[in-house]
């Protein structure tokens, strides 16, 4: 099994490369959180989705220039995680037809999403601090304490939004 396209000898390399596979995730994000927004029942819940569509573009624009410092351009490699979860995500939209339960279903999709950026972004940022890169692993902190600020709102959105829903019944 083919783990990355880019010959591995080092772990510059493997920094790169995962941070292009970093792009290419909050690209794919970008793009689907409208859809998010959209089919959200919830207002908190579609104005989380808005903001953390705010901060994906900054997240675009931040790994964008790291990518440019290192090696002159902005290309990605597939993050074949994102483009799963992203299309459970999707899929729920499609499958739930209650609001109430597709508020919550959106919730899960999306916390899937944030822990993976958690993971990513620590593992990013501690790979430029071993290689001495201080100003990345400075924005690639940035971007992670973002990212587990946006599951802390998730969290407390879901915890009102699954007591409602179940409230209901």
């Amino acid at each position: 099994m083919k783990l990355f396209s880019a010959h591995i000898e080092d772990l510059r390399t493997l920094y790169i490369t995962n941070l292009k596979k970093a792009l290419d995730m909050e690209q794919k994000i970008a793009k689907a959180l409208p859809d998010l927004i959209e089919n959200a029942a919830d207002p908190e819940l579609a104005d989380a989705f808005r903001l953390n569509l705010d901060e994906t573009y900054g997240h675009v624009s931040t790994v964008e220039s790291i990518l440019r410092n290192h090696i002159g351009e902005k290309t990605t490699e597939t993050c074949k995680v994102i483009n799963g979860l992203t299309a459970e995500a999707l899929d729920m939209i499609k499958d739930v037809t209650e609001p109430s339960i597709r508020d919550i279903a959106l919730i899960g999709g999306a916390q899937e999403v944030e822990h993976y950026e958690i993971a990513i972004y620590g593992t990013l940022r501690r790979w430029a601090e071993i290689l001495g890169l201080d100003e990345d692993a400075a924005l690639l902190e940035s971007i992670e304490a973002e990212e587990e600020n946006a599951d802390a709102v998730l969290t407390e959105i879901a915890e009102r939004v699954n007591f409602e829903a179940t409230a209901r019944r």
